[in-house]
């Protein structure tokens, strides 16, 4: 995994797009520090980045822009609610990341056919390979 400026990076993400509906729930906040405190970042690092977003670091490979995308989608549905905005938004990060539109679709539409819509990462990565084939 990337440098720890990379994983602030990530994480600022991961907290903009859960505030995408004006709020940051108890269940989300519970799931980015988990992804914080697995990235090797410190709580009070963490709860600083609630306040200051880190500067947006590009993510260099393929691999860690998919990652990156599951932690995304995982957090979306942590809270068990969906709403379009974030799928949306979802969409767009995907697209921005450089990501196949295709593959972003696919992925949204076969996650209502897991429990929880958590994609296994082996049927993600699958749909990822198909659209780069």
């Amino acid at each position: 995994m990337g440098t720890y400026e990379e994983k602030l990076s990530i994480l600022s993400e991961m907290i903009a797009f859960a505030r995408v509906d004006h709020s940051l729930k108890e269940s989300e906040y519970q799931f980015l520090l988990k992804v914080a405190l697995n990235l090797g970042v410190q709580r009070d690092v963490f709860d600083g980045l609630l306040k200051e977003n880190s500067p947006r670091i590009v993510l260099k490979t393929q691999a860690e822009r998919i990652v990156q995308f599951h932690r995304l989608l995982l957090l979306m549905n942590v809270d068990q609610e969906q709403h379009k905005k974030e799928v949306n938004t979802l969409y767009n990060i995907g697209l921005h990341m450089g990501l196949p539109p295709a593959a972003i679709g696919q992925v949204l539409e076969v996650m209502h056919n897991y429990p929880d819509k958590v994609i296994p990462p082996d049927v993600l990565i699958n749909i990822f390979k198909a659209h780069y084939n």
